[in-house]
């Protein structure tokens, strides 16, 4: 593990232009300097390079980021490894922290396995090709498949003899520890002997991101009912396969390009289609999906269609899992292959152009098509229906996104002939319910000073106001630690700093309010976890931050001066430092964000009020709902008379 203090002197050492121009033909423009994006085609240059600030950012493709963030979006790396890219540009020497002896046996632990492992890879390669078993029946079972020579290389196919041990014996042989074969699970040991895992099967190579060997597949020839068909490496210290996607080292790169990735089910589904032409594709391997591994797909691209051959009982079982696709805020799409047809036998019988086409006809959005092949089986069955309808509001209730839930309610509503206020009632029920399971956040700190603005009705909850969350995050970045207002209890007391990252943390925490945001969310967290320890975070701290969403979005709001929102701009001001009206700026800011909130709280109540007249529901609750729209009209009311505001009926 990197020390820290490397870790610090890595990030201090590294400049931006420096870094970026490895990589960019960057000129100077101003301050600044300009340059071709390296992540997307454009003839303009809108690659912005920021020396003072050390970030990147560009207008086109709106990647952005530290020299750190860089190197892992381009040269695909992981932190780590980005690190110690810029340790050897930099001429640093890499310091491990200080180990537990426990620690030190799992990095040595670690090296050992990765090494054994390349020499497996190697080992089943080199029999693949010159051993005679290896050629008449792995590289012949490799040609019926229909692989040709490069692809085989490419994917760096092997064979694992089909003889007892001859593995192992091989391994020990070149010096290989029998306790690391073990481990790597290549071979099995017990009271009696040992043996190889992988005897007698064609080998498929795991790679990790950086290209590292990891684990391996391998699918017997035989035919033998007791003997699976497919093994995988056991979990290691290197090798987690809930981790893993197979194919990605080798799609990572098209995957960017492409902004897409086709998740398949098995190694030769992803080979064929590589050698179709299409080579942003991964696989699951055959497992149910993970979270970990929904992630790593989300780090090249949101968007995903996943390919499933004509087995409707098959894909039944794999759309429970799919849900954690949609919460992670993917867009996800699905194809059903003709029947009989998988991936591999597809991609074999079609060109690139001809596959593609395919799938653009065919493809469609994952709830619709979960609630078209659930369908199905309903009938006219009352009960299966309302299973039906509760699966579908689930999906629907995991996606983060409360736009993208609109719309697919209203596709199912459609679909299923349900009236879309049942659907929106029953996922607002399950959101709410996952919301209150949640761990409530920190105890705030003492209130240190009054809140001047008017408070929000408790009952308005669960709105969302993108731009204006958008905006406190931006003053919280480019303000947050300088002061906004001092005060005195009495004139003999020290004044009091109150800073403008105080000021929004308890004016949101006093009206109980929540982003919506999650990456917003965490930001202000941070603030607010910073405010309790009396130690605000300073920007630098989340432009090189561990998380690359809040990286980029810090790259983001700080690549360009802080500018006025519409609300000022509206009013005519005009402000020439925008610092030397933060105690104007600030406080309008917070107002127009619970503003924004209270009227979208109004048009819902409003259109409440209308449905309930309409249907003639109880004076009780028409008075409920009169009352609140009334309460909300008051608060508005109150905000904009407090800022001087002009209400337009």
């Amino acid at each position: 593990m990197i020390d820290f203090n490397t870790i610090q002197r890595i990030i201090d050492t590294a400049e931006i232009v420096d870094v970026v121009q490895d990589f960019v033909n960057l000129k100077k423009r101003g301050v600044n300097y300009l340059g071709l994006c390296p992540f997307h085609n454009e003839k303009t240059p809108s690659f912005t390079v920021s020396p003072a600030k050390g970030i990147y950012k560009c207008f086109g493709c709106g990647k952005g980021g530290n020299p750190v963030n860089f190197i892992m979006e381009h040269e695909h790396l992981g932190y780590a490894d980005a690190l110690r890219y810029l340790a050897k540009k930099y001429h640093i020497e890499i310091v491990e922290k200080e180990l537990s002896a426990e620690e030190i046996q799992q990095q040595n632990e670690r090296d050992s396995l990765l090494v054994v492992t390349k020499f497996a890879n190697s080992y089943f390669q080199e029999k693949l090709h010159k051993h005679t078993d290896g050629r008449a029946i792995g590289l012949s079972y490799f040609k019926e498949r229909g692989f040709r020579d490069e692809i085989i290389d490419k994917f760096e196919l092997g064979y694992s003899l089909d003889i007892r041990d001859a593995f192992t014996k091989a391994a020990i042989e070149k010096g290989y520890k029998l306790e690391f074969l073990e481990k790597a699970g290549f071979t099995i040991v017990n009271e009696q002997d040992k043996f190889d895992r992988f005897r007698g099967r064609v080998m498929f190579p795991i790679h990790s991101l950086s290209g590292n060997v990891i684990g391996f597949g391998g699918r017997v020839l035989k035919k033998d009912e007791k003997t699976a068909k497919y093994l995988n490496s056991p979990e290691s210290e290197i090798y987690h396969k809930s981790k893993v996607l197979y194919g990605m080292f080798q799609a990572k790169t098209a995957i960017t390009q492409s902004d897409k990735c086709y998740l398949v089910e098995g190694y030769t589904d992803v080979i064929s289609m590589h050698q179709s032409g299409i080579e942003n594709v991964v696989a699951s391997s055959g497992t149910s999906l993970t979270v970990d591994q929904i992630r790593l797909i989300k780090r090249f691209t949101p968007n995903v269609t996943i390919i499933y051959d004509g087995d409707a009982a098959g894909i039944k079982a794999s759309l429970r899992g799919i849900d954690l696709v949609l919460e992670q805020g993917m867009n996800v799409r699905v194809l059903l292959l003709p029947e009989n047809e998988d991936p591999d036998s597809f991609a074999k019988a079609h060109s690139a152009s001809e596959l593609l086409a395919f799938i653009q006809k065919n493809e469609e959005d994952f709830i619709t098509f979960k609630t078209r092949l659930l369908s199905k089986d309903t009938k006219n069955d009352p009960v299966k229906k309302a299973n039906l309808i509760s699966d579908i509001v689930h999906s629907i209730s995991v996606i983060p996104d409360g736009i993208i839930r609109t719309v697919y309610i209203k596709e199912c509503s459609t679909i299923l002939g349900i009236d879309e206020k049942i659907l929106y009632s029953e996922t607002n029920k399950i959101r709410r319910r996952y919301a209150d399971s949640e761990s409530r956040r920190v105890t705030t700190p003492s209130d240190v000073y009054k809140v001047a603005s008017p408070a929000v009705p408790s009952f308005v909850e669960g709105y969302y106001a993108e731009p204006q969350e958008r905006e406190i995050i931006k003053l919280l970045l480019h303000y947050g630690n300088q002061v906004l207002y001092s005060y005195q209890e009495d004139k003999f007391d020290e004044p009091r700093h109150v800073k403008v990252a105080e000021y929004i943390i308890k004016e949101i925490l006093n009206d109980d309010l929540e982003f919506k945001n999650l990456v917003y969310k965490q930001i202000f967290q941070e603030y607010l976890d910073g405010m309790s320890k009396d130690l605000l975070p300073e920007s630098k701290q989340f432009i090189f931050h561990n998380d690359p969403q809040i990286s980029k979005l810090a790259a983001d709001l700080l690549s360009t001066t802080y500018t006025l929102s519409k609300i000022f701009k509206r009013k005519g001001a005009l402000i020439e430092n925008d610092e030397l009206k933060l105690n104007q700026i600030v406080p309008e800011t917070v107002v127009a964000y619970k503003r924004k909130i209270l009227e979208i709280a109004q048009k819902d109540v409003s259109e409440k009020l209308h449905i309930a007249q309409e249907n003639k529901i109880s004076v009780e609750e028409l008075n409920t709902i009169q009352k609140e729209s009334m309460l909300i009209t008051s608060a508005i009311i109150a905000i904009s008379k407090d800022r001087g505001w002009v209400i337009i009926r």
